[in-house]
């Protein structure tokens, strides 16, 4: 059979998407004890969940593979000899006729967004109709009380993730289709790409203070608002002991203020104080200084703080927790490099799978292997950069500058929502310059806005990327251009050197390179 078959399209299709929802699946299973405790039963629910009718893979393969069905079938009505054979009556002719009128009405793009439409609607309702586990219902994490004021009784979308996903990588298809349609000379599509370069940073930047701000703000006040996912891998990787956490929602509350003191019996902080090795009074809201100046410096130093002479709030020996003690240089330094860890551990695989199935033999190559290695290190520096800067920001904002020069400002400001988590939030947009210059629009497309009409947003925005990558592959960037070109055009596409994934026409070439795919994922 050819590699565009649609047989062939849907045997890649179901075991990429199984590839990439039962691995995590097993390997959250095997490592950990909670899990491996239910015995065969768990591992029974994860594959009956993954092998499903609803679960992710079949409903993906319904997606692809039943919009290319439809295209072969589509394709064989255009021969006459068939539709003259005796297999048709009179009417069901007549009927096949107008159908292939109208078709034959369209031009190439309409017609494969026609064409996937029922396909990818019924997908949709697949993945809507799966069943959620007990944990998935569960929406708040259980070390993060809610708020009293939160509605946790509404039902959270199991496609919302899949639909942003597609919306955003399909409007980035189509942006990317209006700024090179009208450009033929090869200077005037380098410096459009320089400048979309420039601008996808730009909107990383903006989009990540925005939306990273509403991230960090429900993680932090209203954790239940947020997927489960978010939460751990949030708590995970800011590594910050959950007695903080709460002093942080109470203190937007108002039941822990530097002004006002405590209504929390016990005193969380005062106990986070002791279990770190310093004295409950370090941890006291009632005797901590809310604002700085001489004042906050004498109750330093009757408390026997050092290091924040001049400015309130907690002492950052508590902020920090036992990571750094109260150094703010050593704590970013060191949660910079916790995270670089973290981040190698998730890019080697995004970074290593593409060039496996697309390219294995290029891995006998040196400069392969360099290019590879490089990748991964800059992406793992992005992420490194990107949680770094949150905690420069942090201690710049309440410590070593902000707090120093408005000595005046209350603590509970900077402590607060919109102290130093907004700062923090608008200084990690920055670390987008580390990347890769020609992924930081990969990168852009994982901190878009959540939108509406999510059953037309899914969609049309699965049709206008299959359409993409059979007519305008060039439309395409980062991991939707190799996924699709691999299911729909099969593994000998990856048989071109980088960068060379598909030639787009003259009239309409982009000339800028593909890239490997970034995540994060996320993320992607």
């Amino acid at each position: 059979l050819p590699n565009t078959h649609p047989l062939q399209v849907a045997l890649r299709t179901y075991s990429l998407a199984l590839s990439l929802t039962l691995g995590p699946s097993l390997f959250s299973f095997i490592s950990s004890p909670k899990a491996r405790a239910r015995g065969l039963h768990g591992l029974y629910s994860i594959l009956r969940r993954e092998f499903g009718v609803t679960g992710f893979s079949f409903a993906i393969t319904a997606a692809i593979g039943g919009g290319s069905l439809l295209q072969h079938l589509c394709n064989q009505l255009e021969d006459d000899q068939i539709l003259n054979s005796d297999a048709f009556t009179d009417r069901p002719r007549k009927w096949i006729q107008k159908l292939k009128a109208h078709l034959k009405s369209l031009d190439s793009e309409t017609k494969t967004l026609f064409l996937h439409a029922f396909p990818a609607l019924l997908a949709f309702t697949l993945i809507r109709l799966r069943p959620r586990s007990i944990k998935e219902k569960s929406i708040i994490l259980r070390m993060i009380p809610s708020s009293p004021n939160s509605n946790v009784t509404r039902r959270t979308s199991a496609s919302l993730e899949l639909t942003l996903l597609l919306l955003v990588r399909a409007f980035d298809a189509w942006t990317q289709k209006m700024i090179y349609r009208h450009v033929d000379h090869k200077d005037a599509r380098n410096r459009r790409h320089k400048i979309t370069t420039r601008l996808d940073a730009f909107a990383f930047w903006a989009s990540s203070a925005r939306s990273g701000f509403t991230i960090m703000w429900c993680f932090f006040y209203e954790p239940q608002r947020l997927p489960r996912s978010y939460v751990k891998w949030i708590s995970s990787l800011a590594n910050i002991d959950e007695r903080l956490v709460g002093a942080l929602r109470a203190l937007r509350t108002g039941e822990w203020s530097y002004i006002h003191g405590t209504r929390l019996q016990p005193d969380i902080v005062a106990t986070l104080s002791q279990d770190l090795g310093y004295p409950a009074s370090w941890g006291t809201a009632s005797l901590l200084p809310s604002h700085g100046g001489p004042a906050a410096t004498n109750t330093w130093k009757a408390l026997g703080v050092s290091g924040r002479d001049g400015v309130g709030g907690l002492p950052c020996e508590l902020v920090h927790g036992n990571l750094a003690k109260g150094s703010c240089a050593q704590n970013v330094t060191l949660r910079g490099l916790y995270a670089f860890l973290e981040a190698l551990a998730i890019y080697l695989p995004v970074h290593l799978l593409p060039v496996l199935l697309m390219r294995p033999y290029s891995l006998l190559r040196k400069p392969e292997i360099g290019r590879l290695l490089l990748g991964i290190l800059r992406s793992a520096g992005f992420l490194s950069t990107f949680v770094s800067s949150i905690w420069a920001a942090v201690c710049l904002t309440r410590t070593t500058l902000i707090a120093r020069l408005l000595p005046n400002i209350s603590h509970d400001f900077y402590d607060g929502p919109y102290g130093c988590i907004l700062a923090g939030c608008l200084a990690c947009g920055s670390s987008i310059w580390v990347e890769n210059r020609r992924r930081r629009g990969e990168m852009a497309l994982y901190v878009m806005p959540r939108a509406i009409l999510e059953s037309a947003i899914f969609t049309l925005s699965l049709t206008t990327l299959v359409s993409a990558a059979l007519h305008r592959p060039h439309c395409l960037r980062g991991l939707s251009r190799w996924t699709l070109e691999y299911i729909l055009k099969g593994p000998n596409v990856g048989g071109r050197r980088p960068g060379q994934l598909s030639k787009a026409p003259e009239s309409e070439h982009r000339g800028d390179d593909v890239t490997k795919p970034s995540t994060y994922q996320l993320s992607g």
